[in-house]
């Protein structure tokens, strides 16, 4: 089709005159500097590099400001968690603190189980009296140390004793004794531990104890 149109609008021309058309055409056709600067193979990356690596920068730094929220946020809730946890409040207590805290739970333990053998089982209402005494307040007095240390994360023993004595006699000798030796350890707690909740737990059972003890003599003076 082009050569038909070349046919028709050259007809009668001489060739000189074609030549200088075809010039004309040619020099139409060239791209001018302008447009040839704008694709300049050299210079158009270069400038497409440079904004892709302004882009890139930018990108790292947001992620970067992102990531240390997200440590920021994540510090705070462990904070936040430790003081709420068991584990925050424990941080108070002291090796001596514990292997008090555990003593004291399986002596409790045994002072209940041989309560309520000696209610069932004692001979004088003296000693069952005082068997159920026991029951109830070393009972109390365990429910209460559960307590304090599930909050300070502290493990007990929680293993059931197996107890037994041969008479009402030998079982108020026990709890003579097993007082004396408790009293001394509660009150040494109390004076010279380092929790305070421990401290006040060991006080407070303490006077609970030397109640036992003076009711155990007692009760000892009338077996003899």
């Amino acid at each position: 089709m082009w050569r038909d149109v070349w046919r028709a609008r050259t007809r009668g021309t001489s060739p000189g005159a074609k030549r200088r058309l075809v010039k004309q055409i040619a020099i139409r056709q060239r791209p001018s500097r302008h447009r040839f600067a704008i694709l300049n193979c050299r210079g158009f990356p270069a400038c497409f590099n440079r904004k892709k690596a302004m882009k890139t920068k930018i990108t790292v730094v947001s992620q970067f400001c992102i990531l240390s929220l997200i440590i920021a946020a994540f510090s705070l809730a462990g904070v936040g968690r430790a003081e709420e946890s068991p584990a925050g409040k424990s941080s108070s207590v002291t090796a001596k603190d514990k292997m008090f805290m555990k003593k004291a739970a399986k002596g409790g333990m045994m002072e209940v189980a041989m309560g309520k053998m000696a209610e069932q089982k004692g001979q004088s209402d003296d000693v069952k009296s005082f068997g159920k005494r026991m029951v109830e307040d070393h009972g109390k007095a365990n429910d209460e140390l559960k307590k304090i240390a599930a909050q300070k994360n502290v493990k007990l023993p929680a293993k059931e004793p197996t107890v037994s004595w041969s008479s009402d006699k030998a079982y108020i000798d026990a709890m003579v004794q097993d007082h004396e030796k408790d009293l001394a350890e509660f009150k040494e707690e109390a004076s010279s531990g380092s929790d305070p909740d421990v401290k006040k737990f060991a006080d407070d059972t303490a006077k609970v104890v030397q109640e036992h003890l003076d009711l155990a003599k007692q009760t000892q003076g009338k077996l003899k």
